[in-house]
């Protein structure tokens, strides 16, 4: 476990000195965001409509931003041949990449995402539950993404790719956490609410078995 959390903590300090991560997944999340206002016009009810939808499709996006850095540059620079042949396995290598991508992007965006609503006319009696239902449904994202993101990491530029890999994966956590959120915004009955936060739980801890797994067995098809 020394070793995993050694690889988590290196993830957090590479993002932080190169300023990418979680700085350019919050950038476009504020520019993203400060754009929808000035496209709707200044409809108030109509943004706190729209609200929930408009911030889960952006953080699904933001996350999407980030995804090609979770094993590129380690296969470009050769490290990730030197951590395949360490004591360490691969699926615990997959899930450190994907707790450090989280940490530095996922994170980040649920601290920034009250500031965010405000800018979208939310109600702040709304923030928790918009806060814990990305705090549940983010590391879905990531684990997802990881799957992606190891299918295609011999590829340059792949970004792209990883999207389109991704993207009909995320629609159920997306559904779900949308959900739960304008469940509470029109107070719909309490037990809808909670009803789409579990599902949205338990597709993360579904996430959380099969992402490794998934990743692992990607990263060994590309480098064999």
């Amino acid at each position: 476990m020394s070793a995993f959390w050694a690889i988590v903590g290196q993830e957090v300090k590479l993002a932080t000195r190169v300023g990418g991560g979680g700085g350019l997944a919050v950038f476009f999340f504020l520019v993203a965001i400060t754009l929808i206002p000035l496209g709707v016009g200044p409809n108030m009810p109509l943004l706190a409509q729209i609200a929930p939808g408009i911030l889960w499709v952006i953080l699904l996006l933001s996350c999407l931003l980030t995804l090609d850095r979770l094993f590129q540059t380690d296969f470009e620079d050769g490290t990730l041949d030197h951590l395949m042949l360490s004591p360490l396995p691969l699926e615990l290598l997959v899930l450190a990449k994907v707790v450090g991508h989280w940490l530095t992007t996922g994170l980040p965006l649920i601290f920034a995402s009250p500031l965010m609503a405000l800018m979208l006319n939310l109600d702040p009696r709304h923030y928790p539950m918009m806060m814990v239902t990305m705090l549940v449904g983010s590391p879905a994202l990531s684990l997802l993404g990881a799957i992606g993101a190891g299918l295609t990491v011999g590829i340059r530029r792949g970004g792209l790719l990883i999207s389109l890999l991704v993207l009909p994966f995320y629609m159920p956590v997306l559904i779900f956490g949308v959900g739960a959120l304008r469940a509470v915004l029109v107070s719909a009955p309490g037990d809808l609410a909670l009803r789409n936060l579990a599902l949205l739980a338990a597709l993360s801890l579904l996430c959380l078995v099969l992402g490794p797994v998934a990743g692992a067995a990607g990263l060994r098809a590309n480098l064999r």
